[in-house]
């Protein structure tokens, strides 16, 4: 389990063909001593299991394979050598819960639709499957590669449609500089997470 805050930052080292899937290496801003075999990792919201850790100075690099169904249905077919991806650590008891609850499961790609600056604020449009409309809701909770965020609007556009449902959400500047948020661009995908708990408030809407 996660809660959408990014901890830390990962390069994308090494990308190599596996079994239908790919490994990718990454080097990481975190202490290789507190990251075990097997550990659950959230990149760009996609939880991934760590294979392989070497420490490095200033971090760690470590090793994720990722499978042919993650690469179908994920961002992550796009990872090359130098990109950047957000991290989180899985959350731990005493942990401070600053976000929502977040699985690392990928609900579906969107798409960037909108980018305005107003001050210090980025305010950032997404388009987004018809499908997923009815768990995204304004003031309600989405996470965008991994990120914790609040939907400011919805619109519903075309319930079958691949970009069937817009929605906004404002990135504060801190979020900005320290995620890949801040250097979304038009036209670019990203991975969105729904809240759970509107997942299971539609699934009980459904039987009432």
């Amino acid at each position: 389990m996660f809660t959408g805050i990014v901890t830390h930052n990962g390069e994308i080292r090494a990308v190599e063909p596996f079994s239908g899937g790919r490994r990718v290496r990454i080097a990481a801003d975190m202490a290789a001593a507190g990251i075990a075999l097997g550990a659950s990792i959230l990149h760009s919201g996609v939880c991934l299991t760590v294979t392989e850790i070497a420490p490095m100075p200033g971090g760690v690099h470590y090793v994720v394979e990722i499978s042919p169904e993650t690469l179908a249905r994920t961002t992550l077919g796009a990872w090359r050598v130098g990109g950047r991806t957000n991290l989180e650590r899985s959350l731990k008891a005493g942990d401070e819960f600053g976000g929502h609850f977040v699985t690392g499961h990928i609900d579906a790609t969107g798409r960037v639709i909108a980018r305005r600056e107003e001050g210090e604020w980025t305010l950032l449009g997404f388009a987004a499957p018809g499908s997923l409309a009815r768990f995204i809701a304004e003031k309600g909770s989405i996470a965008v590669d991994g990120v914790s965020l609040t939907v400011n609007s919805v619109e519903d556009v075309a319930p079958s449609a691949e970009d069937g449902c817009t929605f906004s959400v404002t990135v504060i500047p801190h979020t900005a500089m320290n995620t890949t948020l801040g250097a979304l661009q038009m036209g670019d995908r990203v991975n969105l997470e729904i809240d759970l708990i509107a997942r299971y408030v539609a699934r009980a809407a459904g039987f009432s």
